[in-house]
């Protein structure tokens, strides 16, 4: 069997280099005669590991010195319960923007520790834009501003920091961390789960400035504290050591890829590519979102008719391409076009669009 091109949403492809080096260094890493994942998250050479992981990740998204870098467990959806009960007072408002299903669950989650105030909302819209800036109706006294950066299953990204004025910006940003280059001082704190550009599951980003790091309360277990986790930089307990050193190896490729200004111009062609594509079918597959705020990282699209769905995906899979159902939510199709997906993946996926519409058209 020969691999496929894979449009998983998550856990997602990871690039064949990474790949192949974790398959050679599987056995035997570097001097330590065994495998990383056997040797001490203590030890001499997996802190060294570590720690360049982190200059790695603070390198490609210019990470400012007054922010924290903390490798997390839990996923992203810990972090949904994890920034409130770190960042808000009981009761304390939270503004939260909602943009598709991934910040609804966020404003769900933290309302077990904050008052999650949904501030702007386009579920009317079936979640397919983002609500203009002008139409927030934010709290002044918010314990922070809640956003997805992307709607992974919505297809929907912001592409600029929304300006909050001095209330910290939260943002998950799970699946479009790494996909280009942004200005992390316009955030308080970013959060993302591994298993989309960072590496695989199990592993969870969090990026969060001093003075937000400095809220953490008593009353809660050391584990979930971010500055106890700062203050052990993020070996508080066991870490899920092989997927950090395989992040580790993800920013590096990214680095040798020419960093994130190389890598968001693969992604915007990418994108592209393929929405050119959906757009020029003459409305045999359509996108229902706004083109302003249509993903790069997470494209949906639907067939003129839904009955043509199963033989699409029997088809692709045959032709080998990967994971292209939609989110159960939704229906259709999905295609997932995070760092690791190639061009000529893309390419792939549009010929066998075109070939499909004409066999069954």
């Amino acid at each position: 069997m020969s691999r496929a091109f894979n449009f998983s949403p998550g856990p997602a492809a990871l690039p064949e280099a990474v790949l192949e080096q974790a398959r050679d260094e599987l056995l035997e890493w570097g001097n330590e005669r065994a495998s990383v994942m056997e040797i001490s998250h203590r030890g001499k050479a997996f802190e060294a590991m570590a720690a360049q992981a982190e200059q790695d990740l603070r390198d490609l998204l210019a990470i400012p010195d007054n922010y924290r870098v903390l490798f997390t467990q839990g996923g992203a959806t810990q972090q949904f319960a994890q920034v409130p009960m770190n960042l808000a007072r009981p009761g304390q408002t939270v503004d939260c923007i909602v943009t598709g299903a991934w910040s609804q669950k966020a404003a769900v989650e933290g309302a077990y520790y904050a008052s999650m105030h949904v501030a702007a909302s386009s579920e009317d819209t079936g979640f397919t834009a983002i609500p203009p800036r002008s139409d927030w109706k934010l709290s002044p006294d918010a314990a922070y501003v809640h956003i997805a950066g992307n709607e992974t299953i919505h297809g929907v990204e912001f592409f600029d920091e929304p300006d909050v004025g001095d209330v910290p910006l939260v943002s998950d940003q799970s699946s479009n961390i790494l996909s280009r280059p942004i200005d992390v001082s316009r955030y308080g704190l970013i959060y993302a789960g591994a298993q989309k550009n960072i590496g695989p599951a199990g592993l969870t980003i969090v990026i969060v400035r001093d003075d937000l790091v400095a809220r953490s309360p008593n009353n809660i277990a050391k584990l979930f504290r971010y500055d106890h986790i700062a203050k052990e930089r993020s070996l508080l307990n066991t870490p899920p050591s092989f997927a950090w050193y395989l992040a580790g190896l993800v920013f590096k490729w990214i680095k040798q890829q020419g960093g994130l200004v190389e890598i968001e111009k693969r992604n915007l062609r990418k994108s592209q590519t393929l929405y050119a594509a959906i757009d020029g079918s003459g409305g045999y597959y359509s996108n229902k979102v706004d083109p302003s705020v249509r993903s790069r990282m997470n494209i949906p699209f639907f067939l003129h008719d839904p009955a043509l769905d199963a033989a699409f995906l029997e088809e692709s899979k045959a032709a080998g391409l990967l994971a292209l159902k939609g989110h159960r939510a939704l229906g259709g199709m999905r295609a997932s076009l995070y760092n690791a997906v190639s061009q000529d993946a893309v390419d792939a996926l549009v010929a066998f669009m075109g070939d499909f519409a004409r066999r069954h058209g």
